[in-house]
């Protein structure tokens, strides 16, 4: 038995019940990514000696390693938001998500290499399965790190796509839960109304099990079989045009296989409101990021990258009225989105538009995972195939706001119906 390819839950349950060491499980975990970050670029920051002192707290992720998004204030740690800006900087406190993670038990083995600021120019994370594809967006080195076996559990954030579209790239389990059920104090902020605390693992009821225990909440046992099959809609969103081929092909062919499985699935389409939904996204999104990074925008514009420095401007650009309407517009959107559901349990969409780009200098795009973190409810990215390359393909389950068990639930049927 291989400890690195544990899926967390049964890691818990091994150490639970005395047949795994944590200290075994943390020292494989550290010599996998002794061998294979100096290839991947998945670590902004790794301590041996630090992880190895760390006391594990007793609770439901004890002795768990987990990796952080260098988003995420660490007291012990640097936190360095992926710029040249904060090299070196050391908060005097844990993130809420993080002390949260430590309270329950998990050991913090080090940093996971994010985006600058986590919404614009690329680390050097590079795809685990070949070393020249991306590993998405800037949620890489958490998606990197649990795909490749450095630990079964990562923080990530999401504004567009920044969760989802790395776990379906690197063959992971992403979970972005509803907006606000993690707690964002101490996080570096991008957008102040859309930027959701999330989740890597490698099994849906991993994801459950670590939001369970940080949030309190009843996120039930996804692994346990539900009384009857789900009814699914398959929506392929406005922005269908932007899916290759690939993620054309996935999404009929894990429509027929869930319809086989048992499900009724029928095709359901967002309304057309929602064709104005983009260019109100990009100016909440620009106009939130600017204000949040003002200080770095005041004070070291000259070391921002270009491409993020003119996104910083156009938001400077939005104005309050402008802005006024466009957040508007996306509440109008999140009430509206409640009779697409319907009489479904959840929706199926892709959670890519292609397998992984190869090259790190572009992630992809998040046409398919902006509109979801805008309607504030909870996604889910699970895998379902290999693309033409023999890089994973991943489908996003949506469900409402709230109702983020049953989607968990959902979910899992989802993935066994096309294992």
């Amino acid at each position: 038995m291989d400890p690195t390819r544990l899926t967390a839950t049964q890691a818990a349950h091994l150490i639970h019940s005395g047949r795994l060491n944590p200290r075994d499980l943390l020292e494989a975990c550290l010599a996998r990514i002794a061998d294979r970050d100096p290839q991947v670029r998945a670590m902004a920051f790794i301590d041996p000696a630090l992880a190895r002192a760390t006391s594990a707290l007793p609770g439901p992720l004890h002795g768990l390693p987990i990796g952080v998004k260098d988003v995420f204030d660490t007291a012990d740690m640097p936190t360095e938001h992926g710029s040249s800006i904060w090299a070196g900087w050391r908060p005097k406190a844990d993130a809420a998500a993080v002390v949260q993670a430590r309270a329950a038990g998990a050991v913090v083995v080090g940093k996971t290499v994010t985006a600058e600021f986590a919404i614009r120019t690329p680390g050097p994370t590079v795809h685990p399965r070949t070393l020249r594809h991306t590993p998405g967006s800037s949620s890489s080195g958490s998606a990197a790190g649990v795909a490749d076996g450095f630990f079964p559990l990562a923080f990530g954030t999401q504004a567009m796509g920044s969760l989802i579209k790395p776990a379906a790239y690197c063959g992971v389990v992403g979970y972005k839960p509803s907006f606000g059920m993690l707690p964002r104090g101490g996080v570096k902020p991008v957008s102040d109304t859309l930027d959701t605390v999330g989740v890597i693992a490698r099994s849906v009821a991993d994801c459950a099990l670590f939001v369970g225990a940080l949030s309190g909440a009843d996120l039930g046992d996804p692994d346990m079989r539900p009384e009857r099959a789900p009814r699914i809609g398959i929506c392929r969103t406005p922005f269908w045009h932007k899916a290759q081929p690939e993620t054309r092909a996935l999404l009929a062919d894990v429509a027929t296989t869930l319809a086989r499985a048992g499900a009724d699935v029928v095709v359901r389409d967002l309304p057309s409101a929602f064709d104005a939904a983009e260019a109100a996204f990009a100016q909440v999104l620009n106009r939130e990021a600017a204000q949040a990074l003002g200080w770095e925008l005041a004070h070291a514009r000259d070391r921002i990258s270009p491409a993020l420095r003119d996104q910083l401007d156009g938001g400077l650009r939005v104005t309050a009225a402008a802005y006024a309407e466009a957040v508007m517009t996306l509440a109008r959107l999140r009430d509206s989105v409640t009779a697409t559901f319907d009489d479904l349990d959840v929706l199926v969409t892709p959670a890519a538009t292609g397998q992984a780009p190869e090259g790190i200098a572009s992630t992809g795009d998040s046409a398919f995972n902006w509109v979801w973190t805008a309607l504030h409810g909870p996604a889910i990215s699970v895998p379902a195939a290999d693309g033409p390359d023999g890089l994973p393909l991943g489908i996003q389950v949506v469900a409402r706001r709230g109702d983020d068990r049953a989607a968990l639930a959902w979910s899992q049927w989802i993935a066994a119906a096309l294992t």
